[in-house]
């Protein structure tokens, strides 16, 4: 049986949180306010919404201990995270929230029981049960999507993302192995 708890879903944040904040360093602050598209997130709301996004989890499973999302306050909660991440305005505000908050987020992570991530809550519609281990998994996954957002708008930028660069080292190195 493969054990991956809490330890390893706090080790696997923190290297997903570290590579979108070297994403986020390399995108210059000038370019912060560019979107890919009209309707689209620009940088600085991509960034904020990752920095802030962990206050779902927080209330869902820290704070209020859900067992079902049947009459869950989304709307409440967009609007909390809107404004804290509304409150970030400089690319230095947003690397601090994001370094913070990400650590913070681990940390509370790593604390948590095999009990606790085994414990199942339903949807919106008092079905489907989830463990909360699988949803604060999500975690990990929904910042991977939307730092690969921001990856391709690296390229839109004419930045190679570190990612892509470490890959070619790596493709290098072996060619002249």
């Amino acid at each position: 049986m493969v054990n991956y708890g809490a330890t390893e879903l706090a080790n696997a944040f923190r290297t997903v949180r570290r590579n979108t904040i070297q994403t986020a360093r390399e995108i210059p602050e000038d370019k912060y306010d560019f979107s890919a598209a009209p309707g689209v997130r620009t940088v600085r709301e991509l960034l904020r919404h990752i920095a802030f996004l962990n206050l779902m989890h927080y209330d869902f499973h820290r704070d209020q201990r859900v067992s079902t999302l049947q009459g869950y306050d989304f709307p409440k909660l967009i609007g909390h995270i809107t404004v804290e991440g509304d409150k970030l305005h400089t690319k230095d505000e947003i690397l601090a929230a994001l370094e913070g908050n990400g650590e913070a987020f681990a940390t509370w992570l790593q604390s948590l029981t095999s009990d606790f991530l085994n414990e199942t809550y339903t949807d919106s519609m008092g079905q489907n049960p989830r463990s909360r281990f699988e949803h604060l998994l999500s975690a990990k996954e929904h910042e991977m999507h939307h730092r690969g957002q921001l990856m391709l708008i690296q390229r839109m930028l004419g930045i190679t993302p570190h990612l892509t660069r470490q890959m070619q080292e790596r493709m290098r190195a072996r060619a002249t192995a």
